[in-house]
């Protein structure tokens, strides 16, 4: 058979639904669209065109006129146009005024006004904004009552904004024309071609673009500040709210850009297609970022400082330019053709993104980032209950983000990586230059990818895709060893699978790395590159080589599994961590002493003890904030323990407190250094002593060498301040709202107010969140679930408790995926003691029907409380 015929088979036995034919019943009464219907629709439906009209005034509704035209093969049956919660002002259908059959989420055209060949179908309708970060979303700046607005459709919510087949296999050319006020400025795929004054309003006009999945097509609009570069081949501009303009660094942003573009274009081997480059910061957004053609989306949350960036923020900003840069190929250029593809797209980012930084910017370091960050996570969601297969049926588009975390990311973007050393790199990047070539402007699949990458590497893949791609779970792998004489005399690296319920051993090439204890430390002796399956794999190589003090089997990181160091090597990682010169292979070893706690095995408060030890001395700045999340994460398991883990608190907080002040003057000279340990002090800063400390740094009593406190430090110490009630906390609560008046100021207030340790303020807010109706804005309803229960406030959390999941499954059934997505995942009340375990397993098996979404996140609450009970019980102090 050809590779094709064997991924696809392989496909259908592991339940991945393929392209279904036309069905014959009506397209259901719902919000969402499945991917049957999807199927229907596409097999009937081809060239389609939008022209599309839009009247933008800044209030809170727009109208719009959209003529879609489109060649239909079969009018036998009708046809739906996908528009949600609009008001229809006029239908035309082939010339033909027609009474609309809409049911606000989709109209329905008769088979007797449609016809076999081109037809051409216009709406006019008005429609709110929308407010929740999809659709057209609409803010009012509080500083200046400017109006901004801008698109975001991913996954299907074009239909939010115009009438469209809202479906990534039906790619469509959009030709726009927007009126708006005449200080607006108006972003789009192309650039305009005109710009016509119309009294107070101006027209902009729009050419027609190249064909594009509806998802990838945007429109932003408002009076923005506009910065423009014409340093490469491209044009590019840089979008931002006026109030927020001297926040951004556009030298930054222009300078990642151009050296992104540059790599993309020679490593891919095909030139960015679509002419300029927009990249835009918008307020309220959903995600980090969108990857819409030529003009991206970027969180202002993620991307605006009040003071100068630092080393990682640089590092984050020019990460997520490249991921989303990646995007204009891969998910833009050549597009899933259905949802179950879009981990392909993440992956293929998440990897190149990586691959991008790491090789055309100064942060050479890139991988080091990824392992002790993203991958991680990949791990974590991997060993959850809820894990699932990298590739996953999606029913319809209410599932399409059902699996969007870091398995669709960064596992996926794992296996690439492994991949690619499988492969070798340059057999690698001649498939993925020949993918792109064959599916330019078009609809692939899983088995198009992979088929181009085993025809490059002349290798049948199939047993590679089924074992990493449709089959969930992470291997562990561990050095098996002897020695004699001082050499080593067998030595077998033995891979197991996590259960018998996911019992799949996979290939993958890694390198064994071997280290002795010298008088510099800890040094490599010997180093090999491996190719391993199934359960034992002997390594005959390694025979002779000097007995070692650390063997670790996936030395930089090219595999992706679980490391189970052997008890020699977990001794000597937990004793000589300051002796280890590489910073990636601190980093695992760290990650090794963090994984032990996590399964129970480490001790948290022997693991706080190498803490104290070590992490003063870190020098690498990567693996620094690195270690300090670590750090945050078993303070925060200290807080969930509660009573029973006081006593220790009280001796060790203080300690891990003055660590991190201490390091803050130390690191004087160097503001990266500085400013990563001042965050980590903030957020361990809980005894009376240290919140005191920060009062005296806010009021100016108290002065750090070196140290700014921008107006984010000040929230950042205000919030720490009313979290822990400390006396005249709120009254600097409401003196920083009148110095700050910004929309990030009062986002900041909210969270510092609802965090406070007040019961009536916890019930008050609950409330809030709980109204499905309220006219608050999405953005401040998530930060206010973000800032309800830390992990100290556990008899606060338990007041609700029972309510929040006894109203678990009405809320789930009358809400959306974007409020759920949230909520899910913050309100679900967790306090780990059996208790609240046991509450929780009873939860999980009364509450059945809940979406699938909020069910994982059921699911994953239960494990990690259990897993939380046991990293107590494991403690050796009390």
């Amino acid at each position: 058979m050809k590779k094709s015929i064997i991924v696809a088979a392989i496909a259908l036995a592991h339940g991945v639904a393929q392209a279904a034919a036309p069905a014959t019943a009506p397209r259901a009464e719902n919000a969402f669209l499945s991917q049957a219907d999807a199927a229907a629709r596409s097999a009937r439906v081809a060239n389609v065109d939008y022209t599309l009209d839009f009247t933008l005034t800044g209030k809170e509704t727009f109208s719009g006129t959209t003529t879609l035209s489109f060649d239909l093969s079969d009018a036998g049956a009708p046809l739906t146009i996908d528009l949600d919660k609009a008001t229809i002002a006029s239908l035309t259908v082939n010339g033909k005024a027609v009474t609309p059959q809409y049911n606000q989420w989709f109209i329905t055209i008769a088979a007797a006004d449609l016809k076999a060949g081109r037809n051409s179908v216009t709406i006019s309708y008005q429609r709110l904004h929308s407010t929740n970060g999809e659709g057209l979303h609409r803010m009012v700046d509080p500083v200046d009552n400017r109006v901004y607005t801008y698109s975001h459709f991913e996954p299907a919510a074009a239909h939010q904004m115009f009438p469209v087949f809202d479906q990534p296999d039906l790619k469509g050319t959009y030709e726009i024309t927007v009126t708006a006020p005449a200080d607006w400025v108006v972003s789009s795929t192309r650039r305009e071609t005109g710009i016509q004054d119309i009294g107070n309003t101006k027209r902009w006009t729009f050419p027609r673009t190249k064909k594009l999945s509806s998802y990838n097509f945007a429109m932003h609009a408002g009076p923005y500040k506009v910065w423009e570069d014409h340093g490469g081949p491209y044009p590019m501009r840089l979008f931002a709210r006026q109030s927020v303009a001297s926040q951004v660094s556009p030298q930054d942003w222009f300078s990642y850009t151009r050296r992104g573009l540059k790599f993309f274009d020679q490593y891919f081997g095909v030139p960015y297609q679509f002419e300029k480059y927009d990249q835009l910061l918008v307020p309220d957004f959903l995600y980090g970022a969108m990857e819409n053609a030529a003009a991206i989306t970027f969180a202002e949350r993620g991307f605006l400082y009040k003071d100068e960036m630092t080393s990682a923020q640089k590092q984050s900003l020019a990460g997520v330019i490249m991921h989303e840069m990646a995007h204009q190929w891969f998910g833009d250029l050549v597009t899933m053709k259905w949802w179950n593809g879009l981990w392909l797209n993440e992956s293929f980012a998440s990897f190149m993104g990586t691959l991008a930084t790491a090789e055309s910017t100064e942060f050479g370091n890139a991988w080091q980032g990824f392992y002790s960050g993203a991958k991680q996570s990949a791990y974590v969601q991997d060993q959850r209950v809820t894990t699932h297969a990298i590739e996953t049926p999606v029913p319809s588009t209410a599932n399409a983000f059902d699996n969007i975390d870091a398995i669709t990311y960064s596992k996926g973007a794992s296996t690439l990586k492994q991949l690619r050393h499988l492969l070798g790199e340059e057999v690698f990047r001649q498939g993925v230059h020949n993918y792109l070539v064959k599916y330019s402007y078009q609809n692939a699949r899983l088995d198009d990818f992979i088929g181009s990458l085993g025809e490059a590497a002349h290798r049948d893949l199939s047993g590679w895709t089924r074992q990493w791609l449709y089959e969930p779970g992470v291997n562990t792998i561990a050095a098996e060893y002897s020695c004699a004489g001082g050499k080593i005399s067998a030595f077998t690296l033995r891979q197991s699978a996590p259960s018998k319920a996911m019992p799949t051993l996979r290939e993958q090439r890694v390198q064994i790395g071997l280290f002795n204890l010298g008088a510099d430390g800890l040094a490599l002796s010997k180093n090999l590159a491996v190719t391993y399956k199934g359960a034992n794999t002997a390594v005959p190589e390694l025979k002779g080589a000097a007995c070692p003090d650390l063997v670790y089997p996936n030395y930089q990181d090219w595999g992706y599994a679980q490391v189970q160091l052997d008890k020699k090597s977990f001794a000597t990682a937990q004793a000589s961590l300051g002796k280890v010169e590489d910073p990636l292979l601190r980093s695992m070893l760290w990650q090794s002493l963090w994984d032990g706690v996590r399964s129970a095995k480490l001790p948290l408060n022997e693991f706080l003890k190498t803490v104290l030890v070590n992490a003063p001395g870190e020098k690498d700045y990567t693996l620094l904030g690195d270690v300090t999340g670590k750090v945050r994460s078993a303070k925060a398991y200290l807080d969930e323990m509660g009573p029973s883990a006081a006593a220790y608190k009280a001796k060790v907080v203080p300690q891990l407190e003055q660590m991190a002040f201490a390091a803050t003057n130390a690191a004087s000279g160097d503001k990266n250094f500085q400013r990563r340990w001042f965050s980590t002090y903030l957020d361990l800063t809980s005894s009376p002593a240290a919140l005191a400390q920060l009062a005296d740094i806010l009021g100016g009593k108290l002065v750090v060498p070196g140290l700014n406190v921008s107006q984010d430090v000040r929230w950042d110490i205000i919030n720490r301040l009313n979290r822990f009630a400390y006396p005249g906390a709120a009254a600097l609560l409401a003196a920083e709202q009148e110095r700050d008046k910004s929309d990030s100021g009062q986002a900041a207030a909210l969270g510092a107010t609802v965090i406070q340790p007040d019961a009536k303020v916890k019930a008050e807010w609950l409330a809030n969140i709980a109204d499905l109706q309220t006219k608050l804005p999405f953005s401040k309803i998530r930060r206010a679930m973000e800032s309800m229960y830390p992990a100290e406030q556990g008899a606060l959390n338990e007041l609700s408790a029972s309510q929040r999941l006894a109203q678990l499954g009405q809320i789930d059934k009358a809400a959306g995926p974007v409020f759920m997505r949230s909520y899910a995942n913050m309100m679900i009340p967790a306090g780990c003691t059996p208790a609240s375990v046991q509450r929780l397993q009873s939860a999980v098996g009364k509450l059945k029907d809940l979406s699938a979404g909020t069910r994982r996140a059921l699911l994953v609450t239960h494990q990690e409380d259990e897993r939380c009970v046991a990293i107590k019980k494991a403690m050796t102090v009390n």
